[in-house]
């Protein structure tokens, strides 16, 4: 077989990686995200939980009332492709230590991309702890998830919740939403039951309508 053959059949292996990667650097970031966050999905659905990212509405409700710029340690949970992210940068102190953790590998890519002075970890909220450590923190005076509650198995959802507990200062808030539709589903009611049973104060926000599909946001003081 001549070289030349050798050389054609190779370039047929993948002939399509350089025009999606061509592709995806073209489209609107915000298009790119909501890729990346489908492809997500379709890699691990019980931990996505949802078709597409948080709307802009969802992330300022979420951090509503923090006071970011005077804190000393925030933690965000599950970012995704960055829709809490963004607003949580743009808010915090100079001196405030901020670090997220994503499970999902391509989308820790996506995030340090996106924000290039953001601290990201590819690994499991279960370890939260550990990543405090690392910054020399015991505690975070917020932590802040976008992890799909209802989603995940109960063990797991048992796990990171009780390292959140540990995790968090007294007086701190943990803050995290849910689904309008799923409101209902046995394991969003456990877990509600779960933030009552550790918290001292859970407050559930109104439907924000304005995300798809509709949320709702929970603020857990410690």
């Amino acid at each position: 077989m001549s070289e030349s053959s050798v050389l054609h059949r190779k370039s047929k292996r993948h002939p399509t990686r350089p025009r999606v990667k061509r592709f995806l650097k073209e489209i609107r970031p915000g298009v790119q995200d909501r890729f990346r966050f489908l492809g997500a999905f379709l890699r691990r659905p019980a931990c996505v939980g949802a078709l597409a990212p948080s709307s802009r509405r969802l992330a300022l409700e979420m951090i509503e009332g923090c006071g970011l710029a005077t804190c000393d340690t925030v933690v965000e949970l599950g970012p995704g492709t960055g829709a809490f992210t963004g607003p949580i940068l743009e808010g915090i102190g100079k001196t405030t230590t901020f670090f997220a953790m994503e499970l999902d590998p391509a989308l820790s890519k996506g995030l340090r991309n996106r924000f290039p002075a953001l601290i990201v970890y590819n690994d499991s909220a279960e370890r939260i702890q550990d990543y405090l450590g690392r910054h020399g923190k015991e505690r975070a005076d917020y932590i802040i998830s976008g992890l799909p509650w209802a989603s995940l198995p109960l063990k797991v959802q048992d796990n990171i919740l009780r390292e959140v507990l540990s995790s968090l200062a007294p007086g701190g808030l943990f803050i995290t939403f849910g689904y309008l539709h799923a409101r209902w589903m046995p394991n969003a009611l456990r877990f509600r039951r779960k933030l009552e049973q550790h918290f001292t104060r859970v407050e559930p926000s109104g439907p924000i309508w304005g995300n798809f599909p509709p949320a709702f946001v929970y603020r857990c003081t410690r």
